[in-house]
């Protein structure tokens, strides 16, 4: 399975979870990787098996959440000609797919009680039946599974098998969320503004400008660093003025002329939506303990007009109808963020 995406980071608590994993590459047992959408939770668990002696076997991804629970036990264990409405022909599951090699189970908190016991019973005895079979067979695979829920609550909750969790979790690699990682935001996006420059054919890459770094650092990322890949690889496609890119696309929705929705958002909040003013920008965010009240407003402020004159394509009067401001309103808004050559 070749990927596009590298695992890119360097601060601690990312090249923890980094260690953790590589470490227990080198062990046949099942290991249970736990983060938040996002965080590249198939990336370690590619390199648990490319580090580990099944490298040169197969690595076999199921989505447990991509299918309905009627066909999970099929998809994992496969079936015989017959089994079911629609079973035309003998197929073999995941498992014996992955014979000698790892298969990684993603969103594994999804799998109904039912398929959990299955499970169970194939980690345990190293056999699984196909459905509308009654002759076991023998497979040999590692199980890597995901999730980003607290399967231990789950458990408690009565509705994750107990037994099965402590079969997977001989290890488990918890990652970071990127907002435990804002040394990697930059060196992370950096990473990813290049590359798409030279996807787009641009002949240099010019880096970001202040007023770009400062959403990078300012925004919550609640998407990790798939959100952030996004957001750049969008920004660096949409930017056509020379110089450094200075505007972070974070909401690809935002438009004048995005539609109102159905719960009627307030004027002042509807003029934010339109600008496409990052979410993560909270009076008193704990990002930026040294500035006071007037500092953050002065700095959201600049930003809201920044994207506010990019989305309407530098024309003020467009921008003021946008914002909800008077033509002269805007104009020495952007006179005061020093913004005024943005526009004619």
């Amino acid at each position: 399975m070749e990927r596009a995406t590298q695992v890119v980071g360097q601060s601690g608590p990312f090249l923890d979870a980094l260690e953790r994993a590589s470490r227990a590459a080198q062990l046949d047992r099942p290991v249970l990787v736990i983060g938040e959408r996002g965080t590249g939770k198939e990336l370690v668990a590619e390199r648990l098996h490319r580090l580990s002696s099944r490298w040169e076997e197969p690595l076999v991804v199921m989505n447990c959440a991509a299918l309905p629970e009627t066909l999970i036990e099929a998809e994992l264990f496969g079936h015989e000609a017959g089994a079911f409405t629609g079973a035309t022909k003998a197929r073999v599951g995941r498992f014996e797919e992955a014979d000698g090699g790892t298969l990684f189970l993603d969103e594994l908190g999804t799998l109904s009680m039912g398929a959990q016991e299955r499970l169970l019973r194939a980690v345990e005895y190293g056999e699984v039946t196909r459905i509308g079979s009654s002759r076991p067979i023998r497979v040999d695979v590692r199980i890597v599974a995901a999730t980003n829920e607290h399967l231990p609550d789950r458990v408690e909750c009565g509705t994750f098998r107990a037994d099965l969790l402590d079969r997977l979790s001989f290890e488990v690699v918890t990652l970071p969320p990127l907002r435990a990682r804002t040394g990697d935001i930059m060196v992370l996006a950096d990473f990813f503004g290049r590359r798409m420059a030279a996807e787009i054919g641009r002949d240099e890459w010019p880096g970001f400008g202040p007023n770009a770094v400062d959403q990078l650092m300012e925004h919550r990322w609640p998407g990790n660093v798939r959100e952030l890949r996004n957001a750049v690889e969008r920004s660096v496609y949409r930017w056509e003025r020379p110089g450094p890119i200075d505007l972070i696309e974070v909401d690809p929705f935002a438009s004048p002329f995005r539609p109102r929705s159905s719960g009627g958002a307030s004027a002042p909040a509807a003029a934010a939506s339109v600008a496409g003013a990052p979410a993560s920008i909270e009076p008193g965010a704990p990002d930026d303990p040294c500035d006071d009240f007037k500092t953050r407003v002065n700095r959201f402020e600049r930003q809201l007009l920044t994207r506010a004159m990019a989305e309407a394509r530098y024309n003020q009067r467009t921008c003021a109808d946008a914002l909800g401001l008077t033509y002269d309103q805007l104009r020495h808004a952007l006179k005061r963020h020093g913004l005024l050559g943005q526009g004619g």
